[in-house]
């Protein structure tokens, strides 16, 4: 069995695989700074200053699980009040509790979410803190 053109599916396979590999090359070693969130807020409640609903880590990780899991017992249970890790009793809510502290979205949640190029949804249902003034 021969070949045909052998030099040509050769050079083919070369070009193919520099040009499917060259995004990697390209962008070897440049990578994005993590942006480090902002808790600059017009009002922190002296009750929320110091004690978040969960651990730094948890939050940092684990927010949109929490924040899933408070809609569906506010909406499906009727149940408001969650127990942090620190034992407070905090209300579930994005606008009145999180929104309190972290209530600069584009430094706070922006930053992290276009970071992560991730498109929440709950600006479809909440207020944006701008337009909850």
């Amino acid at each position: 069995m021969k070949i045909y053109d052998a030099g040509k599916v050769i050079a083919g396979l070369i070009i193919f695989f520099v040009v499917f590999t060259f995004p990697v090359y390209y962008n070897h070693g440049k990578v994005e700074p993590a942006p480090k969130p902002s808790l600059e807020t017009e009002k922190i409640q002296s009750l929320y200053e110091k004690n978040c609903v969960e651990d730094k880590a948890t939050m940092r990780s684990g927010h949109m699980l929490l924040l899933d899991k408070w809609r569906d017992t506010v909406v499906r249970d009727r149940l408001r009040s969650y127990a942090g890790f620190k034992g407070t009793r905090f209300e579930m809510s994005l606008s009145n509790t999180c929104m309190d502290c972290h209530s600069n979205k584009e430094q706070f949640c922006d930053a992290c979410h276009n970071y992560a190029g991730v498109t929440p949804y709950c600006w479809e249902c909440h207020l944006t803190p701008k337009e909850m003034k």
